[in-house]
């Protein structure tokens, strides 16, 4: 993917990716890091904030998405498709 059509990001997107990538066998900080195209510094300020909020869980060094990030990855991509048909229309 080039730089010119990469589009933009929105902290919702780089959440739901993370929770997406950690779902089912966990995922480690690095993996992350480069599925989800952050740096170490972003990617551990939104890895802190899912933690602290009780969506991931840190497992020795995986990160796990708990039963609650599960609830919040499908809300997001209900969110999303939702968003996603009705700008169709536009």
């Amino acid at each position: 993917m080039g730089k010119m059509e990469m589009t933009r990001r929105n902290k919702l997107e780089i959440l739901g990716s993370i929770l997406n990538i950690c779902k089912t066998d966990g995922s480690s900080k690095t993996k992350i890091v480069y599925q989800v195209n952050l740096n170490f510094k972003n990617a551990g300020q939104y890895l802190e904030w899912l933690t602290s909020h009780g969506y991931l869980v840190k497992e020795e060094r995986l990160y796990k998405t708990t039963p609650s990030g599960h609830e919040l990855l499908q809300n997001l991509n209900s969110i999303n498709s939702t968003i996603n048909e009705n700008l169709d229309s536009i």
